[in-house]
Order: structure tokens, then C-alpha cells, then sequence
């Protein structure tokens, strides 16, 4: 298998599953400053110019969330439940967060990492109001229902962890109120008690991403 991957918010998601996994994986670092996404042997594997993707034998796969499925099915892992209505339920925290907690601590992450990582300039006031409104109000919805459960899905870790949680590594460096989430906190302190969520970035012989 090869996943191919930039210092980002989405394949941050695919690597920490594929290291946690231990998974046998070939690492390939997509450079966006250069447009390596844009180049036509890289369209042929995800025609939408974007990472992380995964090759599996004739198998392209693009996504993060459907790569961190996959992943966890292909390794026989629990990460992917084995009941349907757990399954379920992974599907709806993965939406639920695509739309609203992952949406707006993204706006965060690009206005304080992306924008002068790419050289276009500070922060917009009004934008970092607007998403740290929106970030209090669906962080709001996760720390109600975290309350009383160990892990999204209860007892059990599961890939909607590491999906919904994908952003929260960068909460102090953008700006993101985290500490105003009790359980948010807590839950994510219980991720980073694992080496694959702390660092999940394969080591490159030249680190040069200010953003990672």
C-alpha cells in the first residue's frame, strides 16, 4: 500500500490511523508548494488534486474518512466497529464533524497556519470571530455528548476519534477555545496518550513544514 500525504489537516487523520494500525505502508510525501497534487500522475490516482489517497494494489481510494475505514477493515481492527448500528454511528460523528466542528477549526487552521505558511498575510479579524463562534457552538454539542463516555462511539476507540478529533492538535496554535470544553479536552488528552496521534507524520529527510 502506498499513502500519499502532505503535513495537512486530512491526511494527518489517515497517517495516525495507518501508524496506530501498524499497518505495512509505503509513505509518499505529496509537496503542495510545489503542486505535486496538480501534476498528471498524481490526478490519475485522485482526480480532485487533493490528499491524503491510498493505492492498494488496482484499489485508488481517496477520502480521509474513507481511507481510516478502510485502513481499520483491511487490518481486522476494532477501530472499525463490528456491530451495524456502531457503524452507523461512526458515519454520522464523521458527517456531523465534516460540516461543523471540522469545518470551522479548519477556518482557524488556515487563517493562523495556512495563510503565512503560503504568504498571504495575518489573520483576518472578522473571519477568526465568526469560526471561533461556530467552533464554541459545535465543540458545545461534542462536550455534552462526551460526557459519561470514554470514547465517541462509548467504551471503544473508533476511526470517528481520530476523525473528529483531526484538528484538535492545533487548537492553542490557532486559536481554537478548546480549554472552554472540559470533556473535549479530556478526550483528546486520552488521544494524545498515543505515539501514532502525537506524531503521526512518517520523518522526511528534509522537514520543512512550519504547519505540522
Amino acid at each position: 500500500m502506498k499513502l500519499y500525504y502532505a503535513e495537512t489537516l486530512a491526511p494527518r487523520k489517515a497517517c495516525a490511523v495507518a501508524r496506530y494500525l501498524g499497518l505495512p505502508i509505503d509513505y509518499v510525501f505529496v509537496d503542495l508548494r510545489k503542486g505535486e497534487q496538480t501534476r498528471p500522475e498524481y490526478l490519475a490516482i485522485n482526480p480532485n488534486g487533493k490528499v491524503p489517497s491510498l493505492v492498494d494494489g488496482a484499489k485508488n481510494l481517496w477520502e480521509a474518512d474513507a481511507i481510516i475505514c478502510y485502513l481499520a477493515q483491511r487490518a481486522e481492527s476494532d477501530l472499525w466497529p463490528r456491530s451495524a448500528s456502531q457503524q452507523i454511528d461512526v458515519v454520522r460523528w464523521m458527517s456531523w464533524n465534516s460540516q461543523h466542528l471540522y469545518r470551522h477549526a479548519g477556518s482557524l487552521y488556515f487563517e493562523y497556519l495556512i495563510k503565512p505558511w503560503v504568504g498571504m498575510g495575518e489573520p483576518d479579524p472578522s473571519k477568526v470571530a465568526e469560526a471561533q463562534g461556530f467552533f464554541r457552538k459545535h465543540a458545545g454539542v461534542l462536550d455534552q455528548h462526551l460526557k459519561g463516555r470514554k470514547w465517541l462511539l462509548g467504551d471503544d476507540l473508533s476511526v470517528a476519534d481520530f476523525s473528529v478529533a483531526v484538528a484538535l492538535p492545533y487548537a492553542k496554535s490557532a486559536a481554537m477555545p478548546l480549554v472552554e470544553f472540559p470533556q473535549v479536552q479530556r478526550w483528546h488528552d486520552q488521544l494524545n496518550a498515543f505515539e501514532a496521534w502525537r506524531n503521526p507524520f512518517p520523518a522526511r529527510p528534509a522537514q520543512t513544514a512550519a504547519y505540522a
